[in-house]
């Protein structure tokens, strides 16, 4: 491709609602431009990254044995109804009406549609096991939607389903698919982590993220450097402390602690470690009639340590809190504890509530937490002898850098990962709620195991920014750039040599299959560089009269801080050396 045939949109300032830098450098790049809230034109520069990013998943999900469909973007409410998925998936998923009044809506995902045909399609043992994917349009009403295609209303995605006869075939399929987004991955050239993760709302069993290591990702990844143990923090276990409780040593006292409702606050003004703090977090749960209206709740007080914070998938896999749940209201909180929120704590109630502690509290002796008085603080507080020895007590906290490593390894680390693939063994959450069902090899029908496998496939550019970037731009791994090798020829109107010498290296590079752009613009050299700087274009070849003259031409990769010369007649093989061709 020839830059003058091209179209090049850079800018030199990004706009101001572009909060992080891969939404700043797309779009100074002229990768991607706004059009409304979350949705963007994918002009030609990011577009032709968005194909190779494509075509690489198309590749590893063929390999794998997958087959390719697409299906609309508009689909039935009907479908939907069936799973109860309609009215579950909230206000993020957009629902229209025809001319006729019939509902329908725009996909966000699409479980119920693939396991429709499956159920039509797949009708006997002997067609199983069978993987369906398509990469379709998305989309997903955001609240606030930001970060440019981090996350953005309107997206590419690569989503897979399987469908196999048994768990056991089921879990096979599942590692097929794990094992084909690591080759992905690899693919890309990017670090990512495998995490185990939590299913969320399309629900399931075995469940793992593909988390891009980004210092701007919005999800923490747990790791232990000593082994291969690497989950989501929302699925990582803290584990039960090993060391037993020590004795009471301290009376109850209740302490003046005027204006402190912050646990860090309470333990600063006291001298005391905030680890000897326990925070109060009010919780309720409602029984509703089949009018859907509240008849009864319950109110729940979760107990952690000052210091940790609260994992709200975990507490949603406590008993009684599994079906639902939400924060008690102000008023809740003060019939039943007799304060308003900032001075709470377990001793002195109005009225009974369901207590959940966390592991690391039930260990605790002496600690201090509110007093269910404004302004005021119990320490001293013990296990047996002022409260009841806890009936519940669960794992309810995010881990923290320095927690033993489940695995047993060694300590765990933190770091930050954006997700850009997800894969789920689901069972048949969704072939039982459509009766999807097909002959087993008893002669009796049987509902089928499925999976199901996601790629972020517009993210994943971003994603792969948001690592790879410095003052100067993006810098693309050679497999998903927009081009691999920009040629630079300096004042070509100028010297004829160089145009000719510019234009038989382009024409070889094109002959070798080489992804080339040549810049025939006639820019100013240091306007041109700083275009493909930005741009991030890996390799570049700068062509001028007195290289030409020497026999050598300049040769920098876009991570290189000077060039270097080459002869011109090694550039070829130069140039398959760096791309490993």
């Amino acid at each position: 491709m020839k830059a003058s045939q091209f179209l090049i949109s850079t800018l030199k300032e990004a706009p101001a609602d572009a909060e992080v830098v891969s939404h700043q450098l797309m779009t100074r790049a002229g990768m991607i431009k706004k059009l409304g809230a979350g949705i963007y034109n994918y002009m030609p520069m990011g577009l032709r990254v968005v194909r190779k990013v494509e075509a690489i998943v198309r590749e590893e999900m063929n390999r794998a044995g997958a087959v390719e469909l697409t299906m609309p973007v508009v689909q039935p409410a009907e479908l939907w109804q069936e799973t109860g998925r309609f009215d579950k998936m909230g206000p993020e998923m957009m629902r229209i009406r025809d001319r006729h009044g019939r509902d329908f809506v725009i996909q966000p995902t699409s479980e119920e549609v693939v396991t429709d045909i499956a159920r039509q399609e797949l009708r006997s043992y002997k067609q199983l096991p069978k993987n369906l994917y398509q990469i379709q349009t998305k989309f997903r009403d955001e609240r606030r939607p930001r970060f440019g295609l981090m996350r953005g209303r309107e997206f590419v995605m690569k989503d897979a389903y399987s469908f196999d006869r048994d768990q056991t075939s089921a879990k096979a399929s599942y590692q097929v698919m794990a094992a084909a987004y690591r080759r992905i991955f690899d693919r890309f050239g990017l670090t990512y982590r495998a995490v185990a993760a939590d299913s969320g709302a399309i629900g399931g069993d075995l469940s793992e993220e593909f988390q891009v290591i980004a210092a701007t990702g919005e999800d923490a990844i747990v790791y232990c450097p000593n082994s291969d143990y690497a989950a989501n923090i929302e699925k990582a276990e803290a584990l039960a402390p090993t060391q037993s409780r020590p004795a009471a040593s301290q009376p109850l006292t209740q302490v003046p602690t005027p204006s402190k409702t912050a646990c860090a606050d309470v333990a600063i003004l006291l001298g005391v470690p905030l680890q000897q703090t326990v925070k109060s977090i009010v919780l309720a749960t409602d029984q509703l009639n089949e009018q859907g209206e509240i008849v009864k709740s319950q109110v729940w007080l979760l107990l952690l340590r000052g210091d940790h914070e609260m994992n709200e998938i975990k507490v949603a896999k406590v008993p009684g809190l599994d079906q639902g749940f939400r924060f008690a209201s102000t008023a809740e909180i003060v019939e039943h504890f007799g304060c308003e929120p900032g001075y709470l704590g377990p001793l002195t109630l109005q009225k009974p509530v369901k207590l959940v502690v966390d592991r690391e509290v039930a260990v605790l002796a002496d600690w201090i937490c509110g007093a269910n008085v404004v302004d005021l603080h119990t320490t001293g507080v013990n296990w047996g002898r002022d409260l009841p020895e806890p009936e519940l007590v669960m794992d309810l906290r995010n881990v923290v850098a320095g927690d033993k490593s489940p695995d047993g390894q060694g300590e765990l680390a933190i770091e930050r990962g954006i997700e850009v693939g997800h894969v789920f063994y689901l069972g048949t959450k969704y072939s039982k709620a459509m009766n999807a069902t097909f002959l087993a090899e008893d002669g009796k029908p049987a509902f089928f195991e499925m999976g199901c496998y996601g790629i972020g496939i517009t993210r994943l550019p971003a994603a792969a920014i948001e690592q790879n970037h410095d003052e100067r731009g993006i810098i693309w791994p050679d497999a998903i750039a927009p081009f691999t090798v920009v040629l630079c020829p300096i004042t070509p109107d100028r010297f004829p040599a160089v145009k000719e010498a510019a234009e038989a290296l382009y024409a070889q590079l094109l002959a070798e299959g080489i992804d080339v752009m040549l810049d025939d613009r006639g820019e100013r050299p240091g306007a041109m560089f700083a275009d493909w700087e930005l741009i991030g274009v890996p390799h570049r070849i700068t062509i001028g009269d007195r290289g030409l003259k020497e026999g050598v031409v300049e040769y920098q990769h876009r991570r290189d801080t000077t060039a270097t010369k080459i002869a011109t007649t090694d550039v070829l093989a130069h140039l398959k050396g760096q791309l490993g061709v």
